[in-house]
């Protein structure tokens, strides 16, 4: 497929590479412009492009920058036509992207990025872990493949962003639609816990909208505490998560 990709932080760049590598025809953009993007075309195959002009000519458009910029991208998006689907792979952070009403009253946030950008847009990706992305793709059919929640878009679109996050090793699992997008936000017991895709299934059916907003606030201020430059950031975040999950995942990992 010809995908196109807005933004070069740890997941867009990673998708970047796994997209390409799997053989699709990637061009990827970001607010620098096309000659930042030297080094990962070189690693990747992408080819660079202009933020204004990743929207022509491809079958998909990925969208990976900070959710609070995410209304910045509509000039972009509403150039795209109707029938190629937007997936999304951000995650609002407060400490990041500012207090937003609506998410912090209990909007999805699928329902507010879609609001923002005038159209259907899938949610895939966002409850991976960088780390986990780039370190624990499998191939089909491997006994500790880790799985990912896609959830939203129009008709056709999640089936299409499905075969994609196969194609970046991750059992897709349908997570519902973009009112379902709560169930895999930050503080979910599905959100950056590396789980299989019948683990997956169990906690995404016993999550509690309610808990998921008490425990991202409680996982980031913890998170908020710890000293910079740690070595073992990662691990000690997935950790975190799992712990914050509590009995919903220690069932489902049972």
């Amino acid at each position: 497929m010809r995908i196109g990709i807005i933004g070069t932080g740890s997941i867009g760049a990673e998708l970047t590479r796994k997209l390409g590598a799997a053989g699709h025809a990637v061009q990827v953009a970001n607010t620098r412009g096309p000659g930042s993007l030297a080094g990962l075309a070189a690693e990747s195959g992408a080819a660079p492009t202009a933020l204004d002009e990743v929207c022509c000519d491809v079958d998909v458009l990925i969208t990976s920058i900070p959710f609070g910029s995410t209304p910045t991208l509509r000039p972009i998006i509403d150039r795209l036509p109707a029938d190629v689907p937007v997936a999304d792979t951000s995650n609002y952070y407060p400490h990041r992207d500012g207090r937003i009403a609506e998410i912090d009253d209990g909007t999805a946030e699928g329902v507010w990025i879609e609001r923002h950008l005038g159209r259907p847009v899938v949610r895939a990706w966002n409850a991976l872990l960088s780390t986990t992305l780039a370190g624990r793709a499998r191939p089909q059919g491997a006994a500790d493949r880790l799985a990912v929640p896609v959830a939203g878009g129009g008709p056709g679109a999640k089936e299409i962003v499905m075969g994609l996050v196969d194609d970046t090793g991750f059992d897709p699992v349908d997570a519902g639609t973009v009112d379902d997008t709560w169930r895999m936000q930050a503080g979910a017991p599905g959100y950056c816990t590396e789980l299989t895709a019948a683990q997956l299934q169990e906690v995404l059916a016993h999550t509690d909208p309610d808990a998921v907003v008490v425990r991202r606030e409680a996982v980031m201020a913890i998170i908020g505490s710890w000293p910079p430059g740690s070595s073992s950031f990662f691990d000690d975040v997935l950790a975190l998560y799992r712990a914050a999950a509590g009995p919903t995942l220690t069932a489902a990992r049972a």
